[in-house]
Parts: structure tokens; C-alpha cells; sequence
């Protein structure tokens, strides 16, 4: 079982930058991928961004690459997304959530694949 914490939202000018945390519990938290995602209203849930067990590898969506980037502290069971350059089109509820992982640099893309998400952070990009 594993319980994770968003941290981090708010609101942020166009071209402003937020980073958010999400901590877990657990002892294994090393041995889970974890991936970001977002749900606009009226839209669906989304993957933003994603990271294998190991921290070797990382996938993103064609939306955010180039300006968000995903890391891991397995030492702090914490895993960050840092956002760069953000659009009033990042404007979201944005949930971490782990996976159980198997290959060293597999990550999962689609929610189904994960097991445990957060209750989410909210956050707002103004134009």
C-alpha cells in the first residue's frame, strides 16, 4: 500500500514556473514507477509525465516536453515535477501516482497501469 501527498499548486502568470512534490509512504517506494498526470474541467484524465523505478527514464507528452521535467528522490520517497514556461492550456487538477515496475526503465503512460494516486493539486495559469 502506498499513500501519496501532492504538494506545490497554485496560481502562476503565464511563462511562470511551479514545482510540485508528491510524497509517499511506504518502504518500497523505490520500487514503484510514478507518472504525473492533469484532468482539465470537462476534460480527461491526462498523462503529463512519468518515470521509471530506477530514475534512468523518463517519458513525456508532446504538450509539456522541453518545459516540465520529472525527478525522484527515492532517499525522501518524493518524486517532483517541475514546471517551466507554463501556458493558461496547463491550467489543471494534477495528480502523482505510483505503479508497480518491473524493467528498470519501463514507465507507464496510461492510468490504468497505476495502482495508487494522490488527491490531486490545483493548478492555475493565468494569461
Amino acid at each position: 500500500q502506498v499513500q501519496l501527498v501532492e504538494s506545490g499548486g497554485g496560481l502562476v502568470q503565464a511563462g511562470g514556473s511551479l514545482r510540485l512534490s508528491c510524497a509517499a509512504s511506504g518502504r518500497t517506494f523505490s520500487s514503484y514507477v510514478m507518472g504525473w498526470f492533469r484532468q482539465a474541467p470537462g476534460k480527461e484524465r491526462e498523462f503529463v509525465g512519468g518515470i521509471s523505478w530506477s530514475g534512468g527514464s523518463t517519458d513525456y507528452a508532446d504538450s509539456v516536453k522541453g518545459r516540465f521535467t520529472i525527478s525522484r528522490d527515492n532517499a525522501k520517497n518524493t518524486v517532483y515535477l517541475q514546471m517551466n514556461s507554463l501556458k493558461p492550456e496547463d491550467t489543471a487538477v494534477y495528480y502523482c501516482a505510483a505503479a508497480y515496475g518491473s524493467a528498470p526503465g519501463w514507465v507507464a503512460t496510461m492510468p490504468k497501469r497505476y495502482a495508487y494516486w494522490g488527491q490531486g493539486t490545483q493548478v492555475t495559469v493565468s494569461s
